[in-house]
């Protein structure tokens, strides 16, 4: 038997169709691919951003509605129940938790810097159903706070953070490349890309690990990828988490949070510091952690309330007795953030763009795989996860708690805000040089006479930011493929201009609606090549691998070792 673990390879080649001066197989996928309808797509997104959803936020009247929908599609489709229980949900306990009350100041002598929830504190409890309380817990800067001994960096030096309220920077340290200081040092966090060590997630484990009181990011929009604004959105309302029957076995911070820019400035100022000097220092791997001489004080009221979340999944059966219990996965979020009764006006998050159209693209992959005769020799899962935008909590669940054995899971293809402005010559893929499966949309997409180029802002580490990550943590190759940027007809930066206009106007906002110029063409063009993606590793003879250099690689490598005899 040959050895499909082992890296990934073409198809055979099948004969061959001239298409309007294309070459291309002549393979069922083509026409399954070909049903793929923009209006579909669109009639989705409108029915799960309509205001009767409120916002799709988990534990509400909208989660009820997006499931009731989304599984109504599903059986309407002939597809199976993906859980083997013969439903089409898995269970996810959640405790939702929202702070009502939040109170805090930095301490330094007689001098006192106000922190206002929401406007220049953002903050809840680290631990879910508790009301944190802080009083003179000392304040130290510890940089980037990452330890990473690969790359020789420790911003703790030996620190006993215990009980103390850490402020740290985000993302990773942008260190200079020593051979053109205008650019980033490669061989260090990946250069521009960011590794893990920079998203906030890590940075809260770091601290908890410490024994960390409480830790507060400092909030930069171009580093974080977002305006405050989305923080104060987002990290102001209910939040959730796992309920984890060995929650007491994880440690974690009595507080996390987030303080403005303007805030961190004050505070080393008021301290006898310069931000902007700390800020600098930070960059070196002889940085060592600063006592900043301020004591925190933040007291958090919050109301609890345990939820039974649900994420959604189908499955399409594989053909091949042999194979049909291996799976490559299509995910997407179905929630959003839901209704805010303390708004003015408009109360409702709608999410059209995000993840509506997410959720609406699978719905139609899903549809669109019923087409394929045979079916793949592998089987295909549709999962909607739920609580993305709480920590990507759907998604964590699944993969810590998978339906289906993560050595017999090839591949995760994530779909989080598909193309929304017509049709494009390129595709993005986020993260791109992870895994293989890069290689095979790179491939699929040269025969639709199209190319493929990575993230234009790697920095922002967006491989880090939706369902895909939760997978590849667990060692499963997982694919981001996102809208190009190369719009024919259409300006150079047309692209580019109307992505950095979404980010400001609709991210995480009220706003976030169906748009008049939404042109979804390119979105079922782009599905097309995502569907011949998941058909071509359902049908290959081998599993798709990590490459060398990735962080996920080694724990693929001991999921899939034999055991030894």
């Amino acid at each position: 038997m040959p050895d499909r673990r082992r890296s990934f390879a073409p198809l055979i080649a099948v004969p061959m169709l001239f298409l309007g001066g294309a070459v291309r197989e002549d393979t069922p996928i083509h026409t399954a691919a070909d049903s793929i309808r923009p209006e579909r797509i669109l009639e989705h997104i409108k029915v799960l951003s309509d205001d009767a959803f409120e916002g799709r936020g988990p534990g509400t009247p909208g989660e009820e509605k997006t499931v009731e929908y989304l599984t109504g599609q599903l059986r309407a489709m002939g597809l199976k129940p993906g859980n083997p229980d013969g439903s089409f949900l898995q269970n996810v306990p959640l405790i939702g938790f929202q702070a009502t009350r939040v109170s805090g100041s930095f301490r330094i002598g007689d001098t006192s810097i106000a922190l206002e929830f929401p406007r220049n504190l953002v903050a809840v409890p680290g631990k879910p159903g508790e009301q944190p309380r802080l009083d003179g817990s000392d304040v130290v800067f510890v940089g980037y706070g990452v330890e990473a001994p690969e790359y020789g960096w420790d911003d703790f030096k030996g620190l006993d953070a215990k009980g103390k309220t850490l402020i740290m920077l985000v993302g990773d340290p942008p260190i200079p490349d020593p051979k053109d200081p205008a650019q980033l040092d490669p061989a260090m966090f990946k250069g521009r890309a960011m590794t893990y060590y920079g998203r906030w997630t890590y940075k809260y484990e770091i601290a908890a690990a410490k024994g960390a009181a409480a830790v507060l990011l400092v909030h930069e929009t171009g580093p974080a990828g977002y305006p405050f604004s989305v923080v104060q959105g987002s990290w102001s309302r209910e939040n959730f988490d796992i309920v984890d029957p060995k929650a007491g076995q994880t440690p974690k911070v009595d507080v996390k949070g987030w303080i403005d820019l303007a805030t961190a400035q004050a505070l080393c100022k008021a301290t006898g510091k310069d931000y902007a000097d700390l800020k600098a220092k930070a960059l070196s791997r002889d940085f060592r952690p600063v006592e900043l001489g301020a004591k925190a004080n933040i007291a958090i009221e919050a109301r609890s309330r345990l939820v039974q979340s649900h994420n959604v999944i189908a499955r399409l059966e594989g053909s091949d007795p042999a194979l049909k219990d291996e799976y490559v996965i299509f995910t997407a979020h179905w929630d959003h953030l839901g209704r805010d009764p303390e708004l003015k006006g408009d109360q409702i998050y709608n999410g059209a763009a995000d993840n509506a159209s997410g959720s609406a693209a699978v719905l139609e992959l899903a549809r669109a795989a019923t087409k394929l005769t045979p079916a793949p020799k592998r089987s295909l899962l549709f999962l909607f996860v739920t609580a993305e935008e709480k920590g990507l909590l759907g998604s964590k669940y699944y993969a810590t708690n998978p339906l289906y054995p993560l050595t017999k899971t090839l591949a995760d293809i994530n779909l989080d805000v598909i193309n929304l402005w017509g049709k494009t010559s390129d595709l993005i893929s986020i993260g791109m040089g992870q895994s293989t499966l890069d290689d095979l949309l790179v491939d699929v997409a040269r025969e639709h006479g199209r190319t493929v180029g990575p993230d234009a802002e790697p920095e922002k580490g967006y491989y880090y930011r939706s369902d895909h990550f939760e997978f590849a943590k667990q060692g499963v190759p997982a694919l981001d493929p996102k809208a190009g940027k190369t719009f024919p007809g259409k300006p150079d930066d047309y692209g580019k201009k109307k992505a950095d206009e979404y980010t400001e106007k609709d991210y995480h906002k009220v706003s976030d609606e169906i748009k008049p110029d939404w042109n979804l063409a390119g979105a079922a063009e782009d599905l097309g090549v995502v569907l011949e993606i998941g058909y071509r590793v359902a049908q290959g003879d081998v599993f798709p691998e990590w490459k060398p250099g990735s962080e996920f690689r080694a724990r693929r490598e001991a999921m899939l070792r034999p055991a030894p005899k």
